[in-house]
């Protein structure tokens, strides 16, 4: 009899249920943490996953954004904070696997948190800004050539996966582009757009592209983006081109089991949401179902790729 009570609980536990004399889960609002400013496609995630988790938790899910040094300090905010699942990260491969190795990052991103759910993955577009005599990714690379130095690129921060992704551009096409580094998309987006930086490599690009604002010159995908037609793959040019733009959601290592099955459940559930689905990729966002451990093995995989590109673009932590 104690030996069935015991696997009852443990099944209890597992789906996040709790029996009388044990705190359900979860009983007060959900900190779901972006570590980007307000306004970019970090945030714009997780205001769409907020709302239609409350639903799914029967609590509210509360957006914050913490941003700074390239997404680490959020992501450090999460790690460190009480390990109980009331307050969750919305991260991006960047502030995972590439920001902390340029940075000073203050938590180690394998030891410190767990995987909940593989959003998707971002394909990016290379933008720039119209009123530059630029049309195509060869006229970028010439014009680079013919004037090093004299353009720049903004990024969600250093060590985000735009900075990398125009490091390793430079690094293959041998130019010369100076980095801006923004506290997240959405401000590095309107300076392209007002002109005081040239170009970036954003999904949020996707929408000013679409709108005429910026002219897009390559898209990540391996083939043409379906919503950007004109737009070539960079695969055309660079087929070696190997580079994920993963979101994922994580908890603090150490967060209870039966919890972690309760949120992953609810992540699953409503990441396949056919409403949640279009609007993710109406962000540029390709929905990528993973397990918690591919998860994982897909930010270890970016982390060794990224020391490559870091290594050979001689980029310095800051």
């Amino acid at each position: 009899m104690k030996s069935l009570l015991s696997a009852l609980l443990g099944t209890l536990l597992s789906l996040g249920l709790a029996p009388a004399g044990l705190a359900a889960y979860p009983e007060k609002p959900i900190v779901f943490v972006v570590p980007y400013a307000p306004g970019g496609t970090n945030d714009n995630i997780a205001r769409l996953l907020a709302e239609h988790l409350a639903s799914e938790l029967g609590q509210s899910v509360v957006v914050e954004n913490k941003p700074g040094a390239g997404g680490t300090l959020g992501a450090a905010y999460v790690a460190h904070t009480k390990a109980d699942g009331y307050t969750l990260l919305n991260a991006s491969i960047g502030n995972l696997a590439i920001a902390p190795q340029l940075v000073e990052a203050q938590f180690d991103p394998f030891a410190d948190l767990t995987p909940l759910a593989n959003i998707g993955d971002s394909r990016s577009v290379i933008a720039i800004n119209p009123k530059l005599p630029i049309q195509t990714l060869a006229e970028l690379i010439a014009y680079a050539k013919a004037n090093p130095g004299k353009l720049s690129y903004g990024s969600s921060g250093h060590g985000s996966p735009g900075n990398l992704s125009l490091e390793y551009l430079k690094l293959l096409a041998g130019i010369d582009i100076v980095h801006v580094p923004y506290k997240g998309s959405a401000p590095a987006l309107s300076d392209v757009i007002a002109g005081h930086v040239d170009l970036l490599s954003d999904p949020l690009a996707n929408g000013a592209v679409k709108s005429g604002h910026l002219r897009g010159l390559a898209y990540f995908g391996a083939t043409e983006a379906p919503d950007l037609p004109g737009v070539p793959s960079l695969l055309e040019t660079y087929p070696q081109w190997n580079f994920s733009g993963a979101f994922l959601a994580a908890a603090p290592s150490g967060t209870p089991a039966g919890v972690l099955g309760r949120l992953r459940a609810a992540f699953d559930k409503v990441l396949a949401t056919p409403e949640v689905i279009a609007k993710l990729q109406g962000m540029g966002i390709t929905p990528q179902r993973l397990s918690p451990e591919d998860t994982s093995a897909l930010i270890r995989k970016t982390h060794d790729i990224s020391a490559q590109i870091i290594e050979k673009a001689q980029l310095k932590a800051q």
